[in-house]
């Protein structure tokens, strides 16, 4: 666990750095594509949109590298190699489709402090259960999903072992002793109901979210994005119906760039690198530039 987070703390530092030395302006044409995922993930980061009203850490699609580094297989070894040494994590998004977001590791930390605090702030819950869930959960499971009952053993685990230091909930519901064993039957013996009152404070706090394929199956999900997420889905029809709308399906890239998006708080190159990492739209090196066009069916 500690080799994961020193290697977090490097990559967060070398990262920091490159943000504030990147041109923001930098045309997407002149930096479209990138040796590697872990560079792509970097510039990509630094150049995600500031959004008004919403406060959020970068995020980048796993469509967007897809579209950055031209062999697919390298950005999945890649990135399952990041994954394990904890520098990111990957989320599947709720767009409806097989959306998937990748956060570097201290940036979903941090995402999750903010809502944490807000909720205090609003007095709302038990948050010895957000403690919980930050050091044990988030830095065990790696995977974008988590099984109910593996989240209840969890609990129950950390229940056990955490005899000098068993907090009081809120609520009031239940009444904890020093001893380790006495709380772990009291768990037990409420039938679930501490359980399920802890699991509902992480839902409603947005960091996981239940499958609605698998009821017993929860996805990890990054609190605050759901206004992102339908910005994207809506940003995503903007740019192909512009598209669709010209004669030949087509623009230059350098104009396409400029153009602002309506309906969507992510910007152009936001949404080209993502359209065309998923395959609804292709690019063609011309004379004058890059030209995006439609991808046919």
């Amino acid at each position: 666990m500690e080799k994961g987070k020193k290697r977090r703390r490097e990559e967060g530092e070398e990262i920091e750095a490159e943000s504030s030395d990147l041109d923001h302006s930098l045309s997407l044409e002149k930096n479209l594509t990138f040796s590697d995922t872990l560079m792509a993930l970097r510039i990509m980061r630094a150049q995600f949109p500031q959004i008004d009203k919403v406060s959020f850490q970068p995020f980048i699609l796993q469509s967007q590298l897809y579209s950055s580094v031209k062999d697919r297989t390298q950005v999945d070894r890649e990135l399952e190699s990041l994954k394990r040494e904890k520098v990111v994590r990957i989320f599947k998004l709720n767009t409806g489709q097989d959306d998937h977001g990748i956060m570097f590791f201290d940036d979903y930390l941090k995402q999750i402090d903010h809502v944490v605090k807000r909720m205090e702030e609003r007095k709302q819950g038990d948050f010895e259960v957000f403690k919980w869930f930050r050091e044990h959960v988030i830095e065990s499971k790696l995977e974008p999903s988590i099984e109910h009952q593996e989240l209840i053993n969890s609990l129950l685990v950390l229940s056990s072992s955490s005899s000098d230091h068993i907090p009081k909930t809120q609520n009031h519901f239940m009444s904890f002793t020093n001893h380790s064993v006495d709380f772990h039957c009291s768990l037990l013996s409420l039938g679930g109901r501490v359980r399920d009152q802890h699991i509902s404070l992480l839902i409603n706090a947005g960091l996981i979210t239940r499958q609605l394929i698998d009821p017993s199956m929860y996805w990890f999900a990054i609190p605050n994005i759901g206004s992102i997420l339908k910005g994207l889905s809506q940003g995503r029809k903007e740019l192909l119906s512009l598209l669709n709308r010209k004669r030949y399906k087509e623009m230059m890239l350098a104009s396409l760039e400029k153009m602002r998006l309506r309906f969507s708080p992510l910007d152009m190159r936001f949404h080209l690198r993502d359209l065309i990492g998923s395959g609804l739209l292709k690019t063609a090196h011309t004379p004058t530039g890059i030209v995006i066009r439609i991808s046919k069916d």
